[in-house]
């Protein structure tokens, strides 16, 4: 079962963020147009590295559906990511010798730049990659699956250069749309219905050497990989901190107290987060504000117990912070909310 955290808590690079809006500009849409109602910060998303979270991307993803109707935007987002999108991980892949050392690459180091979901390898009479998914929403599943399986063949295919859509069988998690042309042009072998996002390939794909082995590069890269995992593991700190806040039940830390947690001084404490591009204020806003908007969508509490559960006292405070947030009011959210479901 997901829980608010599932939805909360950081989980994407922004570059795939900002890929999306790369999209959206090259269609010719403003920067404004590409991020209205998402809640998202043009400045923001493409100067920091703050990871976002799920529900962020997911209003993304919505919002970019509308604006494009093109319902197969993931897969077609996917086959146009480049492999230096992927950071180190994507230079680690480029110099690795071949499609195993490349696969485990990606098992190992898959959260340096998303935890929604990774592609378990099972091995029997065929190479099967499934994608175990960490969280998921319907209205943009179809989005996530095209772009994971589109974007894995085409990174296999740029550091192969073998034509693998013609090798591969895609079991795809939804029934066939009506625009399933597109998927079969894709991959000839496909099929619609399955459980889980499956990838069928012959065994011998594992030992495809890559046209571009480079020991040393790969040495360098993955350096950096592990030095980035250990980061991940003890959090950068603005994560650390916005994992610390949602699991607050209206008893929100101030910075001192901050501090005091992380064994660091108040001056540490804002230093290290002014060098990765925020505030605590900044933090306790974006938590407090997600949270709300959270609360108020997919609970049945009353806007006085969702205001008391984010520490404030007095609901008309809470009422106006929000509208400062969103320059509405909780309870006209929450209908304008219920409204667009009731239509979807």
């Amino acid at each position: 079962m997901q829980t608010q955290e599932d939805w909360l808590l950081p989980a994407v690079h922004p570059v795939y963020a900002r890929l999306i809006c790369a999209d959206l500009r090259r269609r010719g849409f403003t920067e404004a147009q590409a991020l209205e109602g998402t809640r998202l910060n043009w400045q923001d998303l493409h100067s920091k590295n703050l990871f976002l979270s799920f529900e962020q991307l997911r209003r993304l993803i919505v919002h970019a559906l509308a604006l494009t109707a093109c319902p197969w935007l993931g897969l077609s987002m996917g086959l146009g990511t480049h492999l230096s999108a992927h950071g180190a991980v994507g230079y680690a892949g480029m110099a690795a010798d071949h499609v195993g050392q490349v696969l485990g690459l990606m098992q190992r180091f898959n959260n340096l730049r998303q935890r929604i979901a990774h592609f378990e390898v099972q091995q029997q009479d065929m190479l099967r990659l499934v994608l175990i998914e960490r969280v998921s929403s319907p209205d943009v599943r179809e989005y996530l699956m095209g772009n994971f399986a589109g974007g894995l063949i085409h990174l296999l295919e740029t550091i192969t250069g073998q034509d693998l859509r013609s090798q591969v069988v895609i079991h795809w998690p939804f029934a066939e749309p009506a625009w399933g042309k597109v998927y079969r042009e894709f991959c000839p072998q496909t099929e619609f219905g399955a459980a889980q996002l499956m990838m069928d390939l012959p065994l011998g794909v594992l030992s495809q050497p890559s046209l571009a082995p480079d020991p040393e590069a790969l040495r360098v890269a993955l350096r950096d990989c592990e030095r980035q995992l250990a980061l991940e593991q003890g959090g950068d700190l603005a994560a650390r901190i916005q994992r610390r806040l949602l699991g607050c039940e209206g008893d929100y830390p101030t910075l001192e107290r901050m501090a005091e947690v992380e064994n660091v001084s108040p001056r540490t404490l804002i230093r290290h987060l002014r060098q990765e591009g925020v505030t605590y204020q900044q933090l306790l806003d974006s938590v407090r504000e997600e949270l709300a908007c959270w609360l108020l969508v997919q609970s049945s509490m009353s806007v006085e117990a969702i205001a008391e559960k984010l520490g404030y006292q007095d609901t008309s405070n809470f009422s106006r912070t929000f509208r400062r947030w969103l320059g509405i009011t909780p309870s006209a959210f929450r209908v304008a909310k219920q409204d667009l479901q009731s239509l979807s």
